[in-house]
């Protein structure tokens, strides 16, 4: 590998992720400098953007909005600096969990059934034309930030007041109960999925970040020719909205064993919680070589 010369680490920024963020990005430099990368934190919250023209290289450890969701490549783009992960297009529709799911559903991949939410919802036939349980979200958030599991009837309008506070799109979804399950993509390598089996009710910002309950199985217990058919569909679920370098496609499993793929993660978190760096090792990739392998898949809009 080359030398990538001054590289800054984005971390922090104004999402609502910001804290995991932080998290991610002190992993990540620390890796970096271990490695005797000449890197250096740059919070885009604390920093003007113009900055960053002195560094040759940036990695990317923001999450959320203005981080994850196309903002700063363009910003990247148009200063011609080589950044890791997705593009504009990959990291703006993937932060857009209705819009993903329009185009995976386009591509005859399976996705749970779903609805849109507003003011003027009928929410009782939401309930019933989606059953429950149900899941509603902020349609442009992470990290399950403002997410509600609605098992009683009744209770969808109020989990949509909740999600409308992070977010003017709101949508609610069908509960796919039988397994949550992530694929993570390193290149053209897909790595060894990882079962999430949570403590709590569902794999919620304390599941994902706080609690120490949350169970992580790698391998994760699937026969591998279905392990292998989901990563194949993970691949072409990452390639389908322009994906590259680096990335996570989480996935839902019912009881019968059908799968659906839920949502992509193109700035996926790196903190001692984190699937990513879990799938890696599961793999033999030690979390600074990981590190280094991102590092030098940078992206941009013309690859």
């Amino acid at each position: 590998m080359k030398n990538p010369g001054k590289v800054a680490v984005l971390l922090g920024g104004t999402s609502a992720e910001r804290e995991i963020s932080l998290q991610s990005g002190a992993g990540v430099l620390a890796a970096l400098r271990s490695r005797g990368v000449d890197a250096h934190p740059f919070d885009p919250a604390q920093e003007a953007l113009e900055s960053l023209r002195r560094y040759d290289r940036v990695f990317i450890a923001l999450h959320g909005k203005h981080g994850e969701d196309g903002a700063i490549q363009g910003a990247l783009e148009l200063m011609g600096i080589p950044y890791t992960g997705s593009g504009v297009l990959a990291s703006a529709v993937g932060m857009d969990k209705f819009r993903t799911k329009l185009l995976w559903q386009a591509a005859n991949l399976p996705v749970p059934d779903y609805a849109l939410l507003d003011d003027s919802t009928d929410f009782a036939a939401a309930e019933a034309r989606l059953g429950l349980p149900l899941f509603v979200k902020p349609v442009r958030e992470g990290s399950s930030v403002g997410i509600s599991l609605v098992e009683k009837t009744g209770e969808l309008q109020a989990a949509y007041q909740a999600a409308r506070r992070h977010d003017a799109l709101v949508m609610a979804e069908a509960g796919i109960m039988g397994g949550e399950y992530t694929v993570a993509l390193l290149g053209d390598t897909v790595l060894p999925m990882v079962k999430i089996e949570p403590a709590a009710a569902f794999y919620d910002y304390d599941a994902k970040y706080l609690r120490d309950d949350t169970r992580y199985l790698c391998p994760c217990g699937l026969l591998p020719e279905k392990e292998k058919e989901i990563q194949e569909g993970a691949k072409k679920a990452f390639r389908i909205l322009g994906g590259a370098g680096w990335g996570r496609i989480d996935v839902l499993m019912d009881a019968a064993g059908a799968h659906y793929f839920l949502e992509v993660n193109t700035s996926p978190g790196m903190t001692s919680h984190s699937l990513v760096p879990m799938a890696a090792k599961a793999a033999g990739i030690s979390y600074e070589e990981l590190v280094l392998k991102v590092l030098y898949q940078e992206s941009s809009e013309t690859d």
